[in-house]
């Protein structure tokens, strides 16, 4: 018999499909990537993953989630939580993805290493039977490290499986999970930030997005993660590099997307500073606010006239020379009135 384990990468789902391998089943397990990531850092991550799974002896499935993913996003049936994080959603979304994989692979049922009362939108005790229901798959998820607490599932009742050895576990402590992993010799790391869209700066900014674009892409959701994030207008925004690695992404993506139209690309001369990305259809005097913030965040002289160059894409592609003026070093900063995060 087989089943397929989803896996985190935590030592919860590690210790999840230890359990169920004990029960003499044959696992597989999937991940699924959400869009944040650039292909670097995801090729980083997929290696991370193999190689904490391999000390079980367990295929890994790794399923890239895309355009289906960000219609759930932009309009959650559950609604979000403190910042853009779906999480009642977005886990029935896994469980139907890997409900299909399920069936593709023939296994028999799912494993997940959730917890009982570990997380307060989705692994309440009363969230399961909901979760499970919505997905298609209510009776098929085996949940090994709270089995003592929760009904018997199918795999139980038709003695495909005994689940007598697993644990009881409850709440956000850790230290049954700790003792279980020193017992089977698993190496693991400690909880990192968890799940992106649980931060509220960058909720804030796929938030905005939403309500100013209609819809999300990976490319722009990627984007939210580099620099200081502007909405200068309705339909124009700016992102202003905050170091050297993030000008360079401003202007690869600048590059990559120059036959397009609507991107500008911003710098000021004479003094060490940022690349500005505009994005969008500006209005009359947006151009100058991006311009006037390329130089806020630069090592400008205070007062003193700075030219500022900017790229336009697309069929206009032109370079046009803007000479600004700032304003008083006294004077109050107002980008703050434009800025998302």
């Amino acid at each position: 018999m087989k089943a397929l384990a989803l896996f985190s990468g935590g030592l919860d789902s590690l210790l999840a499909i230890k359990l169920i391998q004990e029960a003499g089943v044959e696992v597989e397990g999937v991940n699924f990537l959400q869009p944040f990531l650039g292909p670097e850092e995801e090729k980083r991550v997929v290696n991370h993953l193999q190689n904490l799974i391999s000390q079980l002896g367990v295929e890994l499935h790794i399923v890239r989630l895309g355009d289906d993913y960000l219609r759930m996003l932009e309009n959650p049936k559950h609604g979000y939580g403190k910042a853009a994080n779906p999480c009642l959603d977005c886990h029935i979304f896994f469980l139907r993805k890997a409900g299909e994989l399920m069936q593709e692979l023939g296994a028999a049922f799912l494993v997940t290493g959730e917890v009982v009362g570990q997380r307060p939108k989705s692994q309440y005790r009363g969230a399961f039977p909901k979760i499970d229901a919505e997905s298609g798959l209510a009776g098929l998820i085996v949940r090994p490290l709270s089995a003592g607490l929760l009904p018997p599932t199918i795999p139980e009742q038709k003695d495909w499986i005994s689940l007598d050895h697993c644990p009881s576990i409850q709440g956000r402590q850790r230290k049954t999970q700790l003792e279980l992993a020193q017992k089977y010799g698993l190496e693991y790391e400690a909880p990192a930030g968890g799940c992106l869209l649980t931060n509220v700066e960058y909720g804030r900014k796929v938030k905005d997005l939403i309500k100013a674009d209609g819809q999300l892409t990976i490319d722009s959701l990627r984007l939210l993660r580099i620099g200081r994030h502007f909405r200068l207008s309705a339909s124009y925004k700016g992102i202003v590099g905050r170091n050297h690695r993030e000008n360079q992404v401003l202007f690869r993506y600048f590059y990559q997307h120059r036959r397009a139209e609507g991107f500008y690309l911003f710098s000021a001369l004479g003094a060490p500073g940022p690349l500005a990305l505009g994005l969008g259809n500006p209005a009359a005097d947006d151009l100058e606010k991006l311009a006037r913030l390329t130089i806020r965040y630069g090592d400008h002289a205070p007062e003193t006239v700075v030219t500022v160059k900017f790229l336009t894409s697309g069929s206009a592609h032109r370079l046009t020379t803007l000479s600004i003026q700032p304003a008083p070093k006294e004077t109050p900063f107002d980008g703050d009135r434009f800025r998302i995060t």
